[in-house]
């Protein structure tokens, strides 16, 4: 083989290896900068760079089904550290790598989107609103006021029950204040977090179509995450200006 052929860098595949997940398990136990530190080169190669893979295969078929989430990969993967700042849990590092899609114009985990991550033990594929603003949060609360029926069956579609194995709701105890208490859409007005999300193997993430098996999550959910982001685009656009009392 000639010294041109070497120099041509193969392809980083878009799927991990076994080394990966048990850098995951040993991150696990020796969670500290003394341990990380000289092994970050094998987090880059076996976690950072697949990772960065996955995400500009899963990005490529977005274009198809959710063009207002595509974005550069280095924007929608996580850092490896911790926000320690005001947390009594001082572990510097995850034990998982996780990217997160936001739609266009919001910040990265406002808003509704697409997000996967992979632990040591299981991967977990989900997609809604998790982290809405106060802002947001009320334009969705409203919009469930006249669409509820309609979001409802969003989240009952067969396609959507069968793949996602949870809805994520974390829904207050009482309703919000100045809605309407019998309301018949109250169980999801209540909520402040909206998602579907779905557990598998760990093993997964090992499987070359591993991105194809993300996307078939993403496209089933959506429906359900255009729908949210529907009143928040609403709540965004810019009002126009009366002008003489005429628009």
């Amino acid at each position: 083989m000639s010294r041109a052929a070497k120099s041509v860098s193969t392809p980083t595949p878009a799927h991990l290896r076994p080394e990966a997940l048990a850098f995951l398990r040993n991150l696990a136990r020796h969670n500290d900068r003394e341990w990380f530190a000289p092994r970050k080169a094998v987090f880059e190669a076996e976690l950072k760079e697949p990772m960065l893979a996955i995400i500009r295969k899963v990005t490529d078929a977005m274009t198809d089904f959710a063009p207002e989430f595509v974005r550069p990969a280095e924007k929608c993967i996580f850092r490896i550290y911790r926000d320690t700042r005001f947390s009594a849990n001082k572990l510097p590092y995850k034990t998982h790598v996780a990217a997160w899609w936001s739609h266009q114009g919001l910040e990265k985990t406002s808003g509704a989107g697409y997000y996967f991550h992979i632990g040591a033990k299981e991967v977990v594929v989900a997609a809604g609103a998790y982290m809405p603003e106060k802002d947001q949060l009320a334009a969705i609360r409203h919009w469930l006021l006249d669409h509820h029926a309609e979001f409802r069956k969003l989240l009952q579609k067969p396609a959507v029950r069968k793949a996602f194995s949870e809805f994520e709701g974390n829904a207050l105890m009482r309703p919000p204040k100045g809605f309407p208490c019998e309301h018949p859409g109250m169980d999801l007005i209540r909520c402040r977090q909206w998602g579907l999300a779905a557990s598998l193997p760990a093993t997964e993430a090992l499987k070359p179509n591993f991105a194809a098996t993300l996307i078939r999550y993403f496209k089933i959910a959506a429906p359900v995450v255009d729908a949210l982001n529907t009143p928040i685009a609403a709540a965004q656009a810019p009002k126009r200006k009366v002008l003489f009392g005429l628009r």
